[in-house]
């Protein structure tokens, strides 16, 4: 395995598309760019494969303590799943428009508690107030209806106010358990597609690491919820299937790097499998930083919309599920999903001998270079240059096809400085 063999090291440092000049350790031949150069080119500045054992102990721990957190606290359900209380009322008052802050305050000091919910529905003239809380009696929704008539005095549908205007109506939990029914079966039908899809278009282990990393999301995602005790809504089982898309997008990206730096791996001995996908995940990295910081930029304007221009609302729930899911997704994608895919890939006794083909030819070059330096006889420096030579024909070969240009037809005129050439044909017939 990657770091556990102390004669070679844990990861090249190599460039673009395994293209780039390396010595027999693995290590890029000279160049010692900056970090944010490394970064920005994608020549391995980061051992993120090699050390992949720790961030699977700081994965499972996080997973761990938010199943601890969602069993301990649990989820803060919204009206839609719990049932509840929905009033509601023209935001046009008879001098004024009525705020939904003037509406939290009447409601607060008539039921010495703050609404579960609160928005302004519409535009203009046909904006409403929405409040949802738990359920209210009858008795404490007719006494909430005269406080908001006597304090607010909103209008009816003649321009005069009217009780009546403000309406109240129980809302049944039942058609939020139908909508949670609904996204666990869509979410299933979303794994076993996806599962399927990369089975055929990648491997079986790749499948496997991805829908591992998906699950992560949706724990973590849970277990920010249940911590911060964020209302559990439609809108946010909606938001969550919308970002296990966007990690599994990020997923699939790298592993089609992987799968083109490890093609015809098993013949060569340039470099192993785990260092493969490590130069995968560097080459990548900078593309998931630029997507998801594109990626989050709309959705902060979302929420900052949603809490400072309209309130607690759908557009924040909406937007909150997606900012956790979507910074939770892209550390899986770069930092668990491709290290698990080596973990599998690497249990192969293929792969494992194919690492060893590697360190032995590094070790061979190391003796050769010192035998050099010594002056004493070691590796015949013939045998090795054919050896690399061979390695990047064969790497060539596998991972471009061969091009052949086509001949340009007998008799053509040949320009620039084979024009004229002594003893080659022009076409012109001699007369």
């Amino acid at each position: 395995m990657v770091g556990e063999d102390n004669d070679a090291p844990d990861t090249p440092t190599g460039g673009n598309g395994g293209e780039e000049e390396l010595d027999a350790t693995g290590e890029v031949a000279g160049g010692k760019e900056s970090l944010l150069h490394k970064l920005y080119v994608g020549t391995g500045a980061f051992n993120i494969v090699g050390n992949r054992y720790r961030w699977f102990t700081v994965f499972a721990t996080l997973v761990v303590v938010c199943i601890v957190v969602v069993g301990v606290r649990g989820f803060n359900f919204g009206i839609d799943f719990a049932g509840g209380t929905q009033i509601q009322f023209p935001a046009q008052g008879v001098d004024h428009v009525i705020s939904s802050e003037e509406a939290a305050s009447v409601f607060e000091e008539t039921l010495g508690e703050k609404p579960g919910e609160l928005q302004e529905v519409g535009t203009g003239e046909q904006t409403s107030i929405q409040i949802r809380s738990e359920k209210l009696s009858k008795q404490e929704a007719g006494e909430l209806q005269r406080a908001l008539f006597e304090e607010l005095q909103p209008v009816g549908a003649n321009g005069e106010p009217d009780a009546n205007a403000i309406s109240i109506s129980a809302v049944s939990g039942s058609w939020g358990s139908q909508v949670s029914q609904q996204a666990l079966i869509a979410l299933g039908v979303f794994m076993l597609l996806v599962g399927v899809f990369l089975s055929i278009y990648f491997e079986r282990w790749m499948a496997v690491a991805a829908l591992l990393a998906l699950t992560h999301d949706i724990f973590v995602t849970a277990g920010v919820y249940a911590l911060i005790g964020l209302q559990v809504t439609p809108a946010t089982v909606i938001g969550l299937l919308t970002v296990l898309g966007f990690s599994l997008y990020d997923t699939v990206v790298v592993f089609d790097k992987v799968k083109e730096n490890s093609r015809g791996l098993l013949s060569l001995t340039r470099r192993t499998y785990p260092e493969a996908a490590n130069l995968a995940l560097n080459q990548t990295m900078m593309r998931s930083i630029n997507t998801t910081v594109i990626a989050v930029l709309p959705v902060l304007g979302l929420l900052i919309v949603g809490y400072v221009l309209l309130g607690a609302g759908t557009l924040q729930q909406l937007a909150m599920v997606q900012l956790i899911g979507m910074v939770g997704g892209v550390l899986s994608s770069v930092l668990l999903a491709t290290p698990l895919l080596v973990t599998f890939k690497m249990r192969h006794r293929e792969y494992q001998e194919q690492e060893q083909r590697v360190y032995e030819r590094r070790r061979r070059t190391r003796e050769s270079r010192a035998a050099d330096d010594t002056g004493v006889g070691g590796m015949d420096a013939t045998e090795l240059a054919g050896e690399l030579r061979q390695e990047k024909a064969l790497a060539a070969a596998t991972g471009v096809p061969a091009r052949h240009p086509k001949s340009p037809p007998r008799g053509q005129r040949s320009s620039g400085r084979n024009a004229q050439r002594p003893g080659r044909p022009t076409g012109k017939r001699r007369r």
